[in-house]
């Protein structure tokens, strides 16, 4: 059975609400939650990296999940990371060659009921075991090609470039 490796960074998607602080910062990985109340028929493991909004990530950051991914025995990777910066995280990610990864996120925190967590992910998983090696971003309900993507900060959700122009 094919294997899909998971790696949490953080962002939105992981966000979860601190009562005693009254706010929300990113916590443990929730995509584990979300794929374990599915009846899923696929072998996956998760693995947490970083809990960092992705605005706070830097280079150092974007060097360990490179190396993590570049170390992985599976050639099928899953990302969950903050939408501000994922763009840049998936061009780093682009050295790699012989894998298929998928960075995907959430516009709202995934255990939020209004959250497009759960379908970014379905769409994440999809794409993962389907498309041959390269980087990739799901979100909005399309897959993107790491170098033809953007945030469209307005009308909050991801478009290709030249969409944007």
């Amino acid at each position: 059975m094919l294997k899909i490796k998971i790696f949490a960074v953080g962002g939105t998607i992981d966000k979860v609400y601190f009562d005693a602080k009254s706010t929300y910062e990113v916590g443990p990985p929730n995509i584990a939650k979300v794929l374990a109340e599915l009846s899923l028929d696929i072998e996956y493991g998760v693995t947490s990296i970083l809990q960092k909004d992705s605005l706070e990530m830097d280079a150092a950051d974007r060097q360990l999940i490179l190396e993590q991914v570049s170390s992985a025995e599976e050639n099928r990777i899953i990302i969950t990371h903050g939408t501000d910066t994922m763009v840049q995280t998936a061009g780093v990610l682009s050295k790699i060659r012989d894998k298929t990864i998928v960075l995907t996120g959430a516009l709202e925190p995934a255990m939020f009921k209004t959250s497009d967590a759960v379908f970014n992910i379905g769409c994440a998983v999809a794409a993962v075991q389907t498309l041959p090696p390269n980087v990739y971003i799901a979100m909005n309900g399309r897959i993107f090609i790491h170098d033809n993507v953007a945030k469209d900060v307005e009308n909050n959700r991801f478009v290709t470039i030249q969409d944007s122009a």
